[in-house]
């Protein structure tokens, strides 16, 4: 899944920002690491090194998740 429903305000917030400079709340925060990461992996996009770093960190917080995806054709 790459769409999900949320708040006007949570979208407002978080914008055109990537993962090293936002974060969803803690209670979703590990959906949406996989979520990104699986989105990047699907369509073969780049990720710079500070988004890298995040991605990393968060992730080690989130031990029993599991990534899966198609690539996109």
């Amino acid at each position: 899944m790459t769409l999900v429903g949320v708040t006007a305000r949570s979208n407002r917030q978080k914008s055109d920002q990537d993962p090293a400079t936002w974060m969803p709340a803690p209670a979703v925060r590990c959906r949406y690491i996989g979520e990104w990461v699986a989105t990047k992996h699907r369509w073969s996009l780049a990720v710079d090194q500070a988004e890298r770093e995040a991605l990393l960190s968060y992730a080690a917080t989130c031990p029993n998740a599991t990534l899966a995806f198609d690539r996109a054709s």
